[in-house]
């Protein structure tokens, strides 16, 4: 990265200086002491680093102390200046064409970085229950959890996805009982859903049950209505499971594993995890129900994990849940939960603790929902209601749209997705935009390579390239011919080899969203470079060095859309 070749000049160049007596009382220096940020003008340079930090040890203005340093720089052809206590750097012809270089050399994998520290994850997200249709919200966690999964590979780790399949609950027979009604109701029977808003509670009145009871009629005849509640619980269960599964594959969405909460209880899982619990004196009985002292870890009071009717609360599924993640070999889990689940971490977290884990292997993600905005107005969504579902949207702006907007926002910001921008095929429209500036990077490329319609006489001119040369130049690219375009392709150079310390502080930080501001950002430079700069001219060389850059900017576009898993179109 240029910012690590930058730091190290300076930190050479610090070292030398003191050994020359020309940082005054200065006689060490610790590496990592000074720290690189961007100028806030352009103008000023490329990058820059403050040695104000070295004055009380050098006993020295920090301008003469940044004089003192830039002496002993090895320059190159790189150029260096100083301006107070700033040294500012600008990169040199041969590290910006060193970079297109690099693009070259490694194509889809430009980016990855080297030796990083493996780790095995397991990231968890969605988490649904399986009694309807996705809403907008689940959503925003499948194109964001599937785009942290893309981010966390590239970099380098091994990522394992997993849907917990919320099957365990109460809420499955408020399924079956609402299935019912439904399929009396297709048999002709005049009946409805409860209208005290209490009553209703315990039922799923939204329409999407009518092609479930469609379906369970004519796979039961005349004896539908005659199964029993558990017929109907598990028949609605897994239509929607199929539902959901399949809207996920329409979204590029691909897990590793769907996990029921049931198989927790069947398998005793939840029965062991409770009783290493009891056995190490964490469980205790007060007013009928049964408790876990999770405020001996942090949590600020103790939890139920055992209801006074003998239910379980959702703890303790997590619980097991948790633990058996840990003993599969993972090495660190990932969950994504709403904002309103904050509560529940150090509950969990103190679980961990308890059953003497590392509580440190569990990351949580907290994030805000989405408010759906269809022409300036916001629609509010849920199950127990006729609703615009996850589907909907999907059918309505695209697969690409929905996945590029739900990313778009830092998971903590609330997400206003605005339907009617998101179908425009205009630059407002940010997804537009950025594929856009692909297909037009494709277009040139083509274009160098076909003959062209002069729209004067109808005549079609010989294409300055033939295929096989524009092969040529990707598969051996040579750097001499970047010598030509510097100077316009500046900017957006320096704009690609950003990727690389995109791609390592947003694997570090578990953003997705720097990746849309960033293909945004490089977009944008493409189209200034574009309009400024015509790349297919009559002389050979310089063309071929501008498309050079063309095709290096299409590389890395593709490779932050695909870890987006956003489609990179040629043509549009």
């Amino acid at each position: 990265m240029f910012r690590e070749y930058f730091l190290n000049k300076i930190e050479n160049a610090v070292f030398s200086a003191i050994d020359a007596k020309k940082l005054g009382q200065m006689s060490e220096y610790a590496k990592g002491t000074l720290i690189i940020e961007k100028p806030k003008n352009p103008e000023f340079g490329d990058l820059a680093v403050n040695v104000s930090s070295l004055a009380r040890y050098a006993r020295i203005a920090p301008p003469a102390i940044a004089n003192a340093i830039v002496e002993f720089v090895d320059q190159e052809d790189d150029e260096y200046s100083v301006i107070g206590g700033f040294i500012n750097f600008k990169a040199g012809s041969k590290l910006l064409i060193g970079l297109v270089d690099e693009i070259f050399s490694k194509k889809e994998n430009f980016g990855r970085p080297e030796n990083v520290q493996k780790e095995k994850i397991i990231l968890e997200y969605i988490s649904a229950n399986p009694t309807g249709p996705f809403h907008i919200g689940h959503g925003r966690w499948a194109a964001m959890g599937s785009s942290l999964a893309n981010l966390l590979k590239f970099y380098g780790h091994d990522v394992y996805q997993e849907f917990y399949i919320n099957d365990a609950g109460s809420q499955i027979q408020k399924l079956g009982r609402s299935l019912q009604i439904r399929v009396r109701r297709e048999l002709g029977e005049d009946i409805d859903f409860p209208q005290d808003e209490e009553e209703r509670k315990n039922y799923y009145p939204g329409d999407y049950l009518i092609p479930v009871a469609k379906a369970f009629v004519e796979k039961f005849g005349n004896a539908a209505n005659d199964q029993e509640l558990s017929v109907f619980c598990d028949f609605a269960k897994e239509y929607e499971e199929k539902v959901q599964r399949e809207l996920l594959d329409k979204l590029r969405v691909k897990f590793d594993n769907f996990y029921s909460e049931l198989s927790l209880h069947n398998d005793g899982k939840v029965k062991f995890y409770v009783d290493k619990l009891t056995d190490s004196g964490k469980i205790y009985e007060k007013d009928g129900a049964t408790w876990f002292k999770s405020s001996d870890y942090g949590d600020d009071q103790d939890r139920v994990i055992k209801k006074v009717d003998g239910s379980n609360t959702y703890l303790t599924a997590d619980i097991a849940y948790h633990a058996d993640k840990l003993e599969r070999g993972f090495d660190r889990m990932i969950d994504i939960w709403g904002a309103d689940h904050h509560g529940y971490v150090a509950r969990v977290k103190a679980s961990l603790e308890a059953l003497g884990y590392n509580s440190d292997k569990l990351e949580v993600l907290l994030g805000q929902l989405v408010n759906l905005v269809i022409d300036g107005n916001e629609v509010r969504m849920g199950k127990r209601k006729n609703m615009v579902t996850l589907e909907d949207l999907v059918d309505e702006v695209g697969v690409d749209a929905t996945r590029f907007w739900m990313s778009m926002r830092n998971i903590d910001t609330t997400l206003d997705f605005d339907i009617e921008l998101a179908k425009k095929n205009t630059d407002e429209n940010p997804v537009f935009y950025v594929q856009y500036a692909h297909a037009r990077a494709c277009s040139i490329l083509r274009n160098a390579v076909e003959g062209r319609i002069d729209t004067q006489t109808g005549k079609i001119s010989k294409a300055p390239l033939s295929s096989n040369d524009l092969q040529s130049l990707i598969n051996n690219f040579d750097k001499e011919i970047m010598n030509l375009t510097l100077k316009e392709a500046r900017k957006l150079i320096l704009k690609l080899e950003e990727f690389k310390l995109l791609i390592t502080l947003s694997a570090r930080d578990r953003q997705v969203y720097t990746i849309c501001r960033y293909v945004q950002e490089l977009a944008a430079e493409f189209h200034s470079f574009y309009n400024s700069t015509r790349v297919i001219t009559d002389d050979i060389e310089l063309t071929k060095s501008r498309l050079a850059l063309v095709w290096a900017f299409k590389t890395v576009l593709a490779n932050a859309l695909g870890i987006l898993s956003v489609s990179a179109p040629e043509r549009m």
